[in-house]
């Protein structure tokens, strides 16, 4: 048997895969980190006292530009080694499930709502009654870590985890990751921003509650972007994400979906986010789902969703999945099926999974799948081969697809 082809591949062609596996954006803000970090070092500028978010000259002078210099700069090689390579897997992820463009808007969403935190509490504690310490105001801070802070905090709410695991040495509630995590840095380097990655964690939960909903734009707009003439370079590139490409059933922080004529404040949206905290009793089927989450689905990779049909359950598309493609595995499953022509077979084994619910008979019709739509899944970063299964498991359905597409990733 021949031997694996990834082993065999050498570190060059190791390097190549994983950088296409990265998707666009999180690819562009890793080469433009990088980009700004070599020129600094070549030129010899170090002076980054006039770039990083200084409390004192952003008031004083309303220096707001250092809001966004500040998070492309680092003071050293292992600084921007360090956080490029933990945004790699945690944007990677995040910018699969919402997009390319919203995954920036996010991060431009980030970067000012840290910068008003790490303000407001600046000023607090300078000036507060009892022990006024001016130190917070004129402290420099730069680097990327505050959002990836920010990501880490978002990240743990949409995968559903209950725990995660500190450096592989022990375990800790998942709502605590992002605060273990802070205190680990405080003690095990110098020169760290506490405030600036404080205010991170802060604004990834203020995210993840839905206190920015207001400010989050609907999909039609991030759609319009993508469709703008400006940004069609970007959008053939073949790592570049689409909005409407993501991950269908995955609980993604948005916009709310209500249809509503204006948004913030007098919308309502701070009334039902600040009773969202408030306990209330349930009185159906549907009082327990959050309009921050829209639609019905599953939590990135937790177990089967209770709202979600029957027939478009994990272990049904499983099952047809793999009858697609090796119909003599059906037994593996512990689901009875004659041996007829193939459609019959695929037909039965369907039927069996998903009991005596009803099956509309277009979802049992063989079509095989257009070029368009495995160029559109392949474009989101899946294996071609795996796409072409999963579109013909799926009937040609790109949203039951990617789900399958997810369903193994996970």
């Amino acid at each position: 048997m021949r031997p694996n082809i990834v082993a065999e591949a050498g570190l060059q062609t190791r390097v190549g895969q994983w950088w296409e596996s990265i998707p666009f954006l999180t690819s562009a803000v890793v080469v433009v980190c990088g980009v700004i970090y070599l020129v600094c070092l070549l030129i010899g500028y170090d002076t980054f006292y006039e770039i990083c978010f200084l409390p004192t000259a952003v008031v004083s002078h309303f220096q707001v530009y250092r809001i966004y210099t500040s998070i492309f700069f680092h003071g050293s090689l292992l600084h921007v080694l360090f956080n490029m390579l933990a945004l790699v897997p945690l944007g990677s992820e995040l910018e699969r499930i919402m997009g390319s463009i919203r995954l920036a808007y996010l991060i431009i969403l980030l970067a000012t709502t840290n910068a008003i935190f790490h303000l407001f509490i600046a000023l607090l504690v300078a000036h507060n009654p009892f022990h006024p310490y001016q130190y917070l105001l004129d402290e420099c801070a730069i680097g990327f870590s505050g959002i990836l802070f920010s990501m880490i905090v978002i990240e743990t709410s949409l995968s559903g985890v209950q725990s995660r695991s500190v450096f592989g040495l022990f375990n800790v509630p998942a709502k605590w990751y992002a605060f273990i995590l802070l205190v680990a840095f405080q003690l095990l380097m110098t020169n760290v921003s506490l405030l600036g990655h404080l205010c991170g964690i802060l604004s990834g939960f203020a995210y993840t509650y839905g206190l920015f909903n207001f400010l989050m734009p609907g999909a039609s707009s991030f759609s319009a972007i993508e469709a703008s003439s400006w940004l069609s370079s970007c959008v053939r590139r073949p790592k570049f994400i689409l909005c409407t490409g993501g991950s269908p059933t995955s609980y993604i922080p948005t916009h709310s979906g209500q249809n509503t004529t204006s948004s913030g404040l007098l919308s309502g949206n701070i009334w039902r986010n600040l009773s969202s905290w408030m306990p209330q009793r349930e009185t159906s089927a549907q009082a327990g789902q959050d309009y921050r989450f829209p639609g019905s689905g599953r939590a990135l990779g937790s177990g089967q969703s209770e709202t979600v049909p029957a027939v478009n359950s994990d272990s049904n598309l499983q099952a047809r999945l793999l009858d697609n493609s090796n119909p003599n595995r059906s037994s593996h499953l512990g689901l009875t099926a004659t041996r007829e022509p193939p459609l019959d077979g695929r037909r039965s084994v369907v039927d069996n999974a998903v009991g005596a619910t009803p099956v509309h008979p277009a979802l049992h019709q063989d079509s095989a799948p257009s070029e368009e739509q495995i160029q559109k899944l392949v474009s989101m970063g899946f294996d071609k081969t795996q796409v072409e299964v999963a579109i013909s498991a799926a009937d040609g359905d790109l949203n039951v697809a990617v789900e399958i597409l997810m369903s193994q990733q996970g």
